[in-house]
């Protein structure tokens, strides 16, 4: 039958199987053969199940046997379980009944050995107290010291049985016999040391000391304790009952009071101590603790002092000197130990590592501050005075490589200032040192190297060695300024660590050099008056055609290369030799675009003919470079540098690319101006126009048609002035370098005044005290310069540094070389 595999499936549904089956009319035909099948389908399944039923009852009945006869077995099993359990503890009891005996037996060897052991000890023990009784009365203490030994060590085994009588007698009599025997010793040494017998026992004195370290620490550490009292007993009656001995004014009798009494030590008495005793370093520690104790005392009565009777600073720092350089000397004398005695108590013995470092000179650190302002008054000395030095000695040559001599002074004086400070203080006093060094860091770089530049030691201004020297100095404190700072912090405590910064220094001093840089840049200034004259002189305006260069260029450039040959071999350093030849260039470039002003009106035949000059001096400056020893033989230094002279001279390309269009048609001259200059102002268009000599009545109409193309739709990028002609025809015009700008007079009004780094510390300070004047202060009074003058000038000297580094981060970063060895 179709489909008769359904009726098994367990979601079976008969209407959907009949519909299935009689899925059309004419199906209906063999009803009767379904019924037929369904019937025979359901007679086999009745018969299946019946046959099923009559199996599982069969099996049943064969489950119940076989779960019988299981249980039967397992019983038997558990009663032979039972019955072996049975016989092994009967023969466990025969085998114990068997060995009792045996065990007694042993049991009995076993305490008969030890009670044997315990008797032989005992004997020992007994013979071994009446023989250290007998030595000890005839004072044989080598022997003393190793039957000592030997009847402490029997004692402890005895421990145990003090509750008999017997034995709590005899330990007893050896504690009695041991405190016998360090009462004994004592006596002896303090005998021996008072009729002055020392040398004639000095071997019974040794040998007591091994009974002492036999009777353990606290004896050991009494005999020290006495022998150093002893020692220091006249040492303290002089110089704590004197006050004329105890005084400051005597400190060095202690120390040498001291040293004649470890002399001593060692001479007589280091034969009776045991070496591994540390007794001399012991006695040290004892004295440098009375002696730091008495410093604390004597400082502290001369602080209530009245006013004029309060304690010199030069006696205490030579005191302090004085106490550093003993604290050294015992260091050294006892480093040599494998391990070192406590400082901490007279007795403590204790395996550990000491120090003599600030073990007297800690009481002197609460008054350190009257140390750090007589730093203060020592440097506030030493700076007028380096002023009137010569800048090297005169038995020295001067070479690239040097600094002022001054510098390496003030380095090896703030060098061997901070190793004292540090030794002393870690803390307050060290922060206030820092601030201090700080300070003066400031005053050298304004009040020294500044002033060294002022010094017009030729008429051009300071020497060129001068120069040289002073901007080597600058960079030597710049790298040590941070080297200094980065040595505070390591030194001081952290939490202090960082209000330590000396960055300002270093950006000081790095303006002291861009200063001695411009210095160099100015001797190019001045040699090159001529030719620019000469650029001044031609009738730029009836110049007909275009040849060669022009005459001022050849003799403009001869001038730049003889200086620039004259300073660079004396660059020492990469960076600052390719500085000056930066600034060199931007003085070039300023000055030139200056001069095409001055030399207005110019025609387009002159402005193509400087445009050809400006090609002539960019091939040239670009290999000024190759002057310098420190860069010549680095070739990416010289493809950057030729780099930025193109990028330099560029600047000049617009405003003479301008002046070559001629004024008509004036469409031609405003669309150059509008793509060159691009910008969007009047004023700077008619500086163009003034330039090329367009008259006065003709300019309104060129105006007018820039104001219509400017404001156009086809010029959305212009921006609203031009940087190149802003400045260009104002009062206030252009410099060489960025510094000393102004108008040179009425008959060269855009002509830059000339840079004078010989007066750049002048500068400096006359603006600082123009501001105080304007503040109140009489102008005609003659007074020292304020405090807020120096802050204005200090100011300015590190802004000008920040500049000066960020200016030649293009080319490597300064201060980061190394100056001769001999400086550092």
């Amino acid at each position: 039958m179709n489909g008769a595999s359904s009726l098994d499936s367990v979601d079976y549904d008969p209407i959907d199987h009949l519909n299935l089956i009689f899925s059309h009319p004419s199906t209906l035909n063999s009803v009767d053969e379904t019924a037929a099948a369904l019937t025979s389908h359901q007679n086999e399944l009745s018969n299946t199940i019946s046959q099923l039923i009559a199996t599982q009852a069969q099996t049943n009945d064969s489950s119940l046997a076989r779960m019988e006869a299981a249980k039967s077995e397992l019983a038997l099993l558990f009663s032979k379980i039972e019955s072996v359990r049975t016989r092994a503890i009967e023969t466990e009891q025969t085998i114990t009944s068997m060995t009792a005996d045996i065990k007694r037996l042993d049991d009995t060897k076993k305490n008969l050995t030890l009670s044997m052991t315990a008797l032989k000890r005992l004997q020992m023990l007994t013979t071994a107290y009446e023989q250290l009784r007998g030595l000890a009365k005839t004072r044989q203490y080598r022997e003393c010291a190793s039957l000592l030994q030997a009847v402490l060590q029997l004692m402890r085994h005895f421990n145990s049985y003090r509750s008999i009588d017997q034995i709590a007698t005899l330990s007893r009599n050896v504690a009695e016999l041991q405190r016998e025997l360090l009462e004994q010793v004592c006596e002896d040494f303090e005998m021996a040391f008072a009729r002055g017998e020392v040398a004639a026992k000095k071997v019974v004195l040794g040998e007591a000391c091994l009974v002492m370290d036999a009777l353990g620490e606290n004896a050991r550490a009494r005999l020290v304790t006495w022998y150093v009292n002893t020692q220091l007993r006249e040492y303290r009656q002089v110089f704590r009952g004197n006050d004329e001995a105890g005084s400051l004014d005597n400190i060095g009798r202690r120390y040498s009071w001291f040293r004649r009494m470890l002399k001593t030590f060692e001479d007589d008495h280091a034969a009776i101590f045991p070496r591994e005793w540390r007794v001399n370093e012991v006695l040290a520690n004892s004295f440098c603790e009375g002696t730091r104790d008495d410093f604390k005392g004597i400082l502290e009565r001369s602080m209530r002092r009245p006013e004029g009777g309060k304690i010199d600073v030069n006696l205490l720092l030579s005191c302090l000197q004085e106490t550093m350089d003993f604290e050294q000397s015992l260091e050294r004398r006892f480093a040599s130990d494998p391990s070192r005695a406590s400082i901490d108590t007279l007795g403590s013995l204790e395996e550990k590592a000491q120090t003599f470092d600030r073990s007297i000179s800690e009481a002197f650190e609460p008054y350190l501050s009257l140390w750090v302002d007589s730093q203060d008054k020592q440097l506030a000395a030493m700076i007028p005075k380096y002023k009137t030095q010569s800048l090297l000695p005169e038995d020295e040559e001067f070479s690239p490589q040097a600094v002022i001599q001054s510098s390496i002074e003030l380095f090896h004086f703030y060098k061997l200032t901070l190793a004292q400070c540090a030794k002393l203080s870690t803390g307050e006093r060290l922060l206030d040192l820092s601030k201090t060094l700080a300070k003066y860091l400031d005053e050298y770089a304004q009040q020294v190297l500044l002033y060294f530049l002022t010094l017009h030691s030729t008429p051009t201004g300071p020497s060129l060695q001068n120069v040289i020297l002073v901007l080597n100095t600058a960079d030597y404190w710049h790298i040590n300024s941070q080297q200094l700072e980065e040595n505070l912090k390591k030194r001081i405590d952290d939490d202090l660590a960082s209000k330590v910064d000396l960055s300002s220094q270093s950006d000081a001093f790095m303006g002291v050099a861009s200063a001695a840089v411009a210095a160099l840049v100015h001797r190019v200034e001045l040699d090159c008056d001529a030719p620019w004259r000469e650029m001044r002189n031609t009738n730029w305006s009836k110049m007909e055609s275009v040849g060669d260069q022009s005459s001022y260029v050849a003799e403009l450039l001869r001038h730049v290369e003889t200086q620039v040959k004259e300073v660079l071999p004396l660059i020492s350093k990469q960076q600052y030799a390719r500085a000056f030849c930066d600034k060199t260039v931007e003085y070039l470039v300023n000055s030139y675009i200056s001069n095409i002003v001055i030399c207005r009106p110019v025609s387009e035949v002159g402005a193509e003919q400087m445009l050809l000059d400006k090609y002539v001096l960019t091939k040239s400056l670009s290999t000024l470079l190759s002057h310098s020893p420190a860069a010549s033989a680095s070739t990416t230094a010289q493809t950057a540098f030729t780099k930025r002279v193109t990028q330099s001279m560029a600047r000049i390309d617009p405003l003479l690319k301008t002046l070559q269009v001629r004024p008509s048609p004036p469409e031609g001259l405003v669309q150059a101006y509008l793509i060159h200059i691009g910008d969007r102002s009047d004023t700077n268009f008619r500086k163009i126009l003034e330039m090329k000599g367009v008259r006065k009545q003709d300019q309104p109409t060129l105006v007018e048609l820039f104001t219509i193309h400017r404001d156009g739709k086809t010029n959305p990028h212009l921006v609203q002035m031009s940087p190149l002609m802003t400045p260009l025809l104002n009062s206030s015009s252009m410099g060489s370098v960025g510094l000393g700008i102004g108008s040179t007079g009425p008959s060269t009004p855009m002509l830059p005044t000339k840079f004078d780094p010989a007066g750049f510390g002048e500068k400096l300070f006359s603006a600082a005290r123009d501001g105080v004047e304007r503040m109140g202060t009489p102008v005609g009074a003659a007074s020292p310069l304020t405090d807020d003058a120096k802050a204005a000038v200090e100011g300015n000297l590190k802004s000008l540094g920040k500049f000066f580094g960020r200016d030649m981060r293009g080319f490597g970063r300064f201060g980061k070389g190394s100056v001769d060895d001999t400086v550092r």
